[in-house]
């Protein structure tokens, strides 16, 4: 059930025996979400945190006139909340994009082996460490790339991070959104985002459609977007 999950933390971090039980025994699950549907509502006392193992996820804000900003894409091997185990509540909603397959931990669990694996609770550490470099990517993306830009940079994240969870086949990956979900990720219109990718696929740099993104020249898209992999840590720290 978790094994997307184990290989993100192994690519950082040894994960023993031991270990992997306790985080196998503290989830509860799985469970089963339709699409475009609410699992965390911003403000909610939280008592256990989300671990996505299918589908895809998106922290987001609503703006008084119905506009909706998604801040953040979670794919299988996340823990789209853990934060939350700290925090007691999110600023924001936590919505499936695509339908989805869950696994909840406890938060009672969580101090469990918070107690017991101080070196899993570093790994942990290290995640809600991820999502703000994450974070400040997308809000460099946001606040100074053009359109063009934001979106060749999010196809380069998304894909690099597909990888790391071996739900990516080379230069081919499913990213089963809708073009306005799209946007709300770029801070872009909808028609604006059928421009941007009609404008990658005739500069023969990617293809979006049908639920499926193929790279053709990734060396290209990267430069495009000055795409650099750094702030996604993909190498095992030396400590």
């Amino acid at each position: 059930m978790i094994d997307k999950h184990l290989k993100k933390l192994r690519l950082r971090c040894e994960v023993s025996a031991s270990e992997e039980e306790a985080l196998r025994a503290v989830l509860q699950g799985p469970f089963d979400h339709q699409a475009e549907q609410v699992i965390v509502r911003r403000g909610e006392r939280l008592n256990s945190s989300i671990l996505l193992l299918e589908g895809l996820l998106a922290r987001y804000k609503d703006l008084s006139n119905g506009q909706r900003q998604i801040t953040h894409i979670h794919v299988p091997g996340d823990f789209a909340d853990l934060h939350g185990y700290t925090l007691g509540y999110l600023d924001h909603n936590l919505i499936t994009l695509t339908p989805c397959r869950i696994a909840r931990a406890p938060h009672t669990g969580l101090l469990a082996i918070t107690n017991r694996f101080p070196h899993l609770t570093r790994a942990f550490w290290f995640s809600t460490n991820l999502d703000a470099s994450i974070h400040r990517e997308w809000e460099v993306s946001l606040g100074r790339r053009n359109a063009i830009e934001r979106a060749a940079h999010l196809l380069c994240e998304i894909q690099s991070r597909l990888l790391v969870v071996g739900a990516a086949e080379g230069d081919s990956f499913r990213l089963p959104i809708t073009q306005n979900q799209f946007a709300e990720c770029l801070g872009l219109t909808g028609v604006h985002v059928n421009r941007v990718l009609r404008e990658l696929r005739e500069a023969g740099l990617a293809d979006f459609r049908g639920g499926r993104v193929t790279i053709h020249d990734r060396p290209g898209l990267e430069a495009l977007a000055e795409f650099d992999p750094l702030y996604l840590y993909l190498d095992r720290p030396a400590n």
